[in-house]
């Protein structure tokens, strides 16, 4: 399936869940193709024929736009290595859930989440410790007991109840034997970061300005906007340079702030006035240096 094929199909399910959809983000290097928000689900979307293909500097960019924006980043894609992406399963790419689109539609769509993350070695799934336990208990086995049914050890019993993760045979067979589920369904909302966040280069350019401001500034390397600035709880996508080179992304981010509930700004070098480009404000650095403080930025953005 093409590239542009494959986006279509991801916007028709997201907008059949009842999403609404950013823009196609067409600039490059780009770490993400859509941005979709639906009440106070957020979803940063990366979509590729080949999960493989996502980076980590791509990863990285993922997650840092979606610690900042308070979303959940998301790779819909066809295959991995050599094989087809299973349906209702769930990859991994650098600690970001890869999925193929059937799976997506699952999800959003049917309200049916997936059971199943394929890891190097084979298929796994989460284990409700708290479920098995009590109905090991309640059928009066022992550990002892279970572990020979399943062929492993006690300890290993014990650490399932705990939590951990087993393989989907182990899994069939503990569903079978008490007749009830026990596995854990994968929430593809609920995004919970596995490494520290990236350092951050010093700021440069018009960030300066925004420290100075007292703006907290998170970089981006990747994406249409090149900062997140937060001011008072307020978001703001941040491009800066030329009006040659950045005026082309002032739509599209104020696009993007309108479904993730922010506000755009474009800081260029060579420009002296005021206007808006759609959502997005674009001043002149020259008018950036007047403000004193975060809250005049937000109330200029406001005017």
């Amino acid at each position: 399936m093409s590239q542009e094929r494959l986006l279509d199909m991801v916007v028709s399910v997201m907008l059949t869940a009842g999403y609404e959809v950013s823009e196609r983000c067409s600039l490059r290097p780009r770490s993400f193709d859509l941005i979709a928000g639906k009440g106070d689900v957020l979803l940063v979307i990366k979509v590729v024929s080949h999960i493989d293909s996502v980076s980590e500097e791509i990863s990285r960019d993922l997650d840092a736009i979606a610690r900042h924006l308070g979303a959940s980043p998301l790779i819909i894609g066809e295959r991995a290595r050599d094989a087809d992406l299973e349906r209702g399963t769930v990859y991994v790419r650098y600690g970001i859930y890869a999925i193929g689109p059937a799976t997506l539609y699952d999800f959003l769509v049917e309200r049916v989440p997936p059971l199943i993350y394929a890891q190097p070695g084979g298929l796994y799934v989460n284990i409700n410790g708290e479920i098995l336990k009590d109905l090991r208990e309640k059928r009066q086995l022992s550990l002892g007991d279970l572990a020979r049914h399943l062929g492993v050890s006690r300890r290993t019993i014990s650490k399932y109840e705990d939590g951990m993760s087993t393989t989907l045979d182990i899994a069939i067979q503990l569903e079978e034997l008490f007749d009830e589920a026990v596995v854990e369904a994968i929430d593809l909302l609920s995004y919970v970061p596995t490494t520290p966040a990236a350092a951050e280069a010093p700021p440069s350019g018009p960030l300066v300005d925004f420290e100075r401001m007292g703006v907290e500034v998170h970089q981006m390397r990747r994406a249409p906007f090149q900062a997140l600035a937060v001011v008072q709880e307020e978001r703001i996508l941040t491009c800066f340079g030329t009006a040659q080179k950045t005026v082309r992304r002032a739509a599209l981010i104020g696009n993007i702030s309108q479904i993730a509930k922010t506000h755009a700004i474009c800081v260029l070098s060579d420009y002296k006035k005021q206007k808006r480009i759609g959502r997005t404000l674009v001043i002149g650095e020259e008018h950036l240096r007047t403000l004193e403080d975060g809250s005049d930025l937000i109330d200029m953005i406001n005017q």
